[in-house]
């Protein structure tokens, strides 16, 4: 398979369009990381190739999360409905959503600690299929995909983490209902519509797990990087009705949704010399115990 590159996710965009019977003629690429995004000038559609090639079942949940939300009434992303999707171009998994507004904004803390708060209310239907969250089934599977990536020294002393981790996982006692979590909250992941709203966006690490997962990220970005202000965190706390930061079991999912990052940046070090001093300053952050105010959003 080619090399995921802007060259190629453009080629992937003109032939899904194709199929799809959209015009991508002077899409903008807004990102390109886990996935290459294009808004298209055409219309109001945002297309997402995913990186990976393994996800067509991540991403055929997604749409189906998105028209199930719809029919709630739920402030989210949605899917164009014309489209029969998700598509496989040259082994790509290929998405089309509606787009929010013409240009990316992010809502607030607040605003997520609200939607978080209706989603977890929500039943899901047994008709979603959602699984089980397993986080280290995914962990374990890109600490060995860095195999000939970083240094081995580095993998090891990750894989070591991770198996520690693993172990005082496993003996948490978590107080949060268990049930249907959007699987990577954070403010990245919440977006202002058009009509002024806030919506959800990313659906497709939607699962049934415990709700403390889905607090974890805004809690960890303002109390180890200093992302948000004590006084955002405090507003989130309020509106959400819960503080994971209280909770006993706090440190090790924090330590546990931290070292997923790091191994995420760990997948990018090789594409340039950004993501390689940031996997370079957060490793040795991990191995001295050091302070992560450094780090930076990737």
């Amino acid at each position: 398979m080619a090399e995921f590159s802007e060259e190629t996710a453009g080629e992937i965009l003109r032939e899904s369009c194709g199929e799809a019977g959209l015009d991508p003629s002077g899409a903008e690429l807004v990102r390109l990381g886990s996935n290459a995004v294009y808004r298209l000038a055409s219309s109001p559609v945002i297309v997402r190739i995913a990186r990976n090639p393994t996800v067509a079942d991540e991403m055929d949940r997604a749409v189906r999360v998105a028209r199930w939300l719809k029919t709630e009434d739920f402030p989210a992303t949605r899917v164009v409905p014309e489209v029969e999707q998700p598509l496989t171009v040259a082994g790509r998994v290929v998405t089309f959503w509606e787009s929010a507004q013409e240009q990316e904004e992010y809502a607030t803390l607040d605003e997520l600690a609200d939607l978080l708060k209706r989603l977890h209310w929500l039943e899901e239907p047994e008709s979603l299929r959602l699984p089980y969250f397993e986080p280290f089934v995914t962990l374990w599977d890109g600490l060995r995909a860095l195999d000939g990536v970083v240094s081995e020294d580095d993998r090891t002393f990750l894989e070591d983490r991770a198996g520690k981790l693993q172990k005082e996982y496993d003996r948490l006692d978590f107080v949060l209902p268990f049930g249907m979590i959007h699987g990577d909250a954070n403010i990245g992941n919440v977006i202002r519509h058009r009509d002024g709203s806030a919506i959800l966006i990313d659906l497709d690490g939607f699962a049934l797990a415990p709700r403390e997962w889905d607090l974890i990220l805004t809690a960890i970005y303002y109390d180890r990087y200093g992302w948000h202000t004590r006084a955002e965190y405090e507003s989130f706390v309020y509106r959400y009705g819960f503080d994971v930061m209280n909770w006993p079991g706090y440190p090790v999912l924090a330590d546990l949704r931290e070292l997923k990052m790091v191994v995420w940046v760990g997948h990018q070090a090789s594409t340039s010399e950004w993501k390689a001093e940031e996997f370079a300053r957060r490793m040795n952050s991990l191995r001295t115990g050091g302070s992560r105010r450094d780090w930076r959003p990737s």
